[in-house]
């Protein structure tokens, strides 16, 4: 995959380079390249930035060095999509990552000031993505999350397929707790499901687990999932448990009904 950002600060993009991202890009299955919108720029100061028409606080960025520069890079055969990160834009969701991971090419564009002139991304982007409902100082962090959200699905990359598929989000659920060595840190040990070697036990207890942490955290979820898939029977014992333990600390929080549990006045005084 192929993924060159338009930026003003493309030295902000070193993190892009190291790590797992690096090493898929020495090993030819990541393609990461940012380019600076300033050498477009056809001013004499290389500015990318003017005064809004009708007034107003801030600068927007011009249209002029963007178009200029998604046109270069994107050149005549471009396979892809062209992305502008704005906080009016789709909210990024896993589903949203799985559908751009299956892009040849991915061309983003990071905004400043104000904003960007809407002639640039009428010309020239497909469409708006938002990292989440809150306001950065430009769209370098949002362009750095979803490369590193989309990247990771690309087949080699994180060198086990597998772990892509179980985490959370991508299997519907929360990612149940994980575990390593020692077994017994600080008076806290490992769960016993997971140390007996019984494949079956041990997905009973990561399907329990991570329904009960998305019950929960984010019950939305958790009731997406259920509607959306058919449980075989045992299955479905596993997840009545669940709602049990639930319901049992629900009940073990609630407090006694007047006249329980530590007594009345009365009582407290007696000898």
């Amino acid at each position: 995959m192929k993924i060159t950002i338009l930026t003003i600060f493309p030295e902000m993009f070193a993190p892009l380079h190291l790590s797992m991202l690096g090493r898929a890009e020495k090993a030819g299955l990541l393609e990461i390249r940012e380019v600076n919108i300033r050498d477009y720029s056809k001013n004499k100061h290389h500015n990318t930035d003017d005064a809004p028409f009708g007034g107003g606080a801030g600068m927007v960025m011009l249209a002029q060095p963007i178009v200029d520069a998604i046109r270069d890079v994107q050149g005549e055969n471009f396979k892809g999509r062209r992305i502008y990160l704005s906080p009016r834009g789709e909210t990024l969701t896993q589903k949203k990552v799985e559908e751009l991971a299956g892009e040849e090419e991915l061309i983003l564009l990071c905004g400043h000031y104000e904003g960007v002139d809407q002639r640039a991304l009428d010309l020239c982007i497909d469409e708006e993505i938002s990292i989440g409902d809150y306001i950065l100082t430009g769209g370098e962090l949002g362009a750095m999350v979803l490369v590193d959200s989309v990247a990771r699905l690309v087949p080699g990359v994180l060198g086990c397929e597998e772990s892509a598929q179980t985490e959370s989000f991508s299997s519907g659920l929360l990612e149940h707790p994980q575990y390593t060595r020692p077994r017994e840190f600080e008076g806290l040990t490992v769960p016993e499901p997971l140390l007996n070697g019984n494949h079956a036990h041990i997905q009973d207890w990561q399907l329990s687990e991570s329904l009960y942490l998305t019950l929960k955290k984010r019950p939305e979820m958790a009731k997406a999932y259920l509607d959306a898939r058919k449980l075989t029977r045992h299955q479905k014992k596993v997840v009545d448990a669940v709602f049990e333990r639930i319901r049992q600390e629900e009940q073990a929080q609630q407090p006694p009904p007047v006249g329980q549990g530590a007594g009345t006045q009365e009582e407290e005084t007696c000898i």
